[in-house]
Formats: structure tokens, C-alpha cells, sequence
């Protein structure tokens, strides 16, 4: 990874994108994963599901909130439901996308967030 370089951390994968708008992306596993790493290479904004093994999205964003993260989380998801959206804008989330995405509202999203 090349730091004078804007990073996106994805939460799947999505390496396809970013090079679409010029980025770097890493891929993590899990949430599990990315809440170990995020602090060691910090992101510029992070695509988060909401649908995850073992740590849902909706956690992960909380436990970022609690650690005092400060970068864009654009959240998607397959299952969209009023209470979930609320709960994700209340927590911060800079957009909430559902799947499936259109990829020019995605890369759309993604260039705001950056420029956020």
C-alpha cells in the first residue's frame, strides 16, 4: 500500500471499484478482522455490510463509534428495513445503500465519501 495514496478498506470484496476511482482497497474476512487492523492503516472510508458472519455490520459500526473512529462508513445490505436504516444513520453512517447496488450510485457514493 503506497500511503500518498487515498485507501479504502472494504469489509468484501469490491477491489474492482476502487480501482474505478483510482484507490487502494484492502479486503478483510470479517469484522472481526477489520476491527483488529482498521488503527494500524487507518481508512478513508469503509464499505460495510450489514450481513456478516459471526459480527454483524450493525456492531462493527457501533464498536468503530466507541473506539472514536472518524472516516465515512457507507453501509449496504440485501436486507433494507426501515428500523435498520434509522439505526445506521443514527450511528453515523455517511450513506445506506441496498443490494443490489447500482454501480454508479456506489462509485458515486464512494467519490462524496472520499471527498468528505
Amino acid at each position: 500500500m503506497l500511503s500518498s495514496m487515498t485507501t479504502i478498506r472494504f469489509a468484501t470484496p469490491w477491489s474492482a471499484y476502487c480501482r474505478l476511482l483510482g484507490t487502494l482497497c484492502a479486503v478483510y474476512a470479517s469484522g472481526h478482522e477489520f476491527l483488529e487492523n482498521w488503527r494500524v492503516d487507518r481508512p478513508d472510508c469503509l464499505v460495510l455490510d450489514l450481513q456478516m458472519p459471526s459480527l454483524p455490520g450493525a456492531e462493527v459500526q457501533r464498536a468503530l463509534n466507541r473506539a472514536g473512529a472518524h472516516f465515512p462508513v457507507v453501509i449496504m445490505t440485501a436486507r433494507d428495513s426501515p428500523s435498520a436504516r434509522e439505526e445506521c444513520m443514527r450511528e453515523g453512517a455517511f450513506a445506506y445503500l441496498r443490494k443490489p447496488l447500482d454501480e454508479r450510485i456506489l462509485l458515486d457514493t464512494l467519490s462524496l465519501a472520499l471527498g468528505s
